[in-house]
């Protein structure tokens, strides 16, 4: 496929009041990309928004607030985008969120929050624009996973489902969009300084001296900027490439896991213990 074109077009990004989202709002932005940019948090999202009017007043910059743990509200928020900006070439599930506990101390329920904005919001939105990029020959897909879609820790059962699911869902989807020009990104993060152990719940059976160890040992690994993690992002999309590992968090656990599939997590283990 050719470069992608990002002047004059629409770029739907998810997750972007704060971090790589609102880091990327900027670099498209920059890039000459009318946005789209939607998130829970309104008040933040505002704020990135009015920003990227302020550097880009040439730009169309709309914002939607959403909850996207609320399957129905992400329907009617889908269907309602989709519909009100035809003009989307890009589209970037960023959006996600972190649960810290064994499976047997979360409840189904806290699993299931994890489930629905990581991964059914990824599928909802997916699917609602499929017609508008497959209109557009040349449009492409960004899905965000993680580190912990190549390996899977302990203690992070639920996220790791969720980032599982999207690396499976986003290299079938890129199969089945070749035919039509569009192409598809999936996004292998490793540690990115960005906000998601402040919003990350902890299972109701965690104890509360586990819950402040796995929190101060999840912020160690958060080290590389945004902008950054956002920079290569841009750059992968530009050169349409199927799957971008950030960091050399990233990049060592993929290369352990392919000569260890059954034993890395010793190595890991052992590692982080050190």
């Amino acid at each position: 496929m050719d470069a992608y074109r990002f002047s004059g077009g629409t770029a739907v990004v998810t997750g972007a009041a704060s971090g790589i989202g609102a880091a990327l709002a900027g670099l498209l932005a920059a890039r000459g990309s009318n946005l789209v940019l939607v998130d829970r948090d309104g008040e933040r999202l505002d704020g990135v928004a009015e920003q990227v009017r302020r550097d880009h007043p040439q730009l169309v910059v709309d914002t939607y607030v959403v909850d996207l743990s609320d399957d129905a509200a992400t329907d009617a928020a889908a269907e309602e985008l989709a519909a009100a900006h035809p003009g989307t070439t890009l589209l970037v599930n960023n959006a996600g969120v972190a649960l810290g506990g064994r499976f047997d101390q979360v409840t189904l329920e806290e699993f299931d929050w994890v489930m629905a904005v990581n991964f059914r919001s990824v599928v909802r939105l997916t699917h609602a624009f499929l017609p508008v990029l497959k209109a557009h020959p040349g449009s492409h897909l960004v899905n965000v996973s993680s580190v912990f879609g190549i390996f899977a820790p302990a203690g992070q059962v639920a996220y790791s489902a969720s980032k599982f699911a999207v690396r499976g869902f986003s290299e079938s989807v890129r199969h089945e969009l070749a035919e039509n020009g569009v192409g598809v990104t999936v996004v292998h993060p490793g540690g990115i300084r960005t906000r998601i152990a402040e919003t990350a719940r902890t299972g109701s059976g965690v104890s509360a001296e586990e819950y402040e160890q796995g929190r101060k040992q999840f912020a160690k690994l958060l080290r590389m900027p945004p902008e950054q993690a956002a920079a290569q992002i841009v750059a992968a999309i530009e050169k349409r490439r199927p799957r971008l590992l950030i960091g050399a968090s990233a990049k060592i656990p993929d290369v352990l896991v392919r000569l260890m599939p059954g034993g890395y997590w010793k190595l890991i283990a052992r590692s982080a213990a050190r």
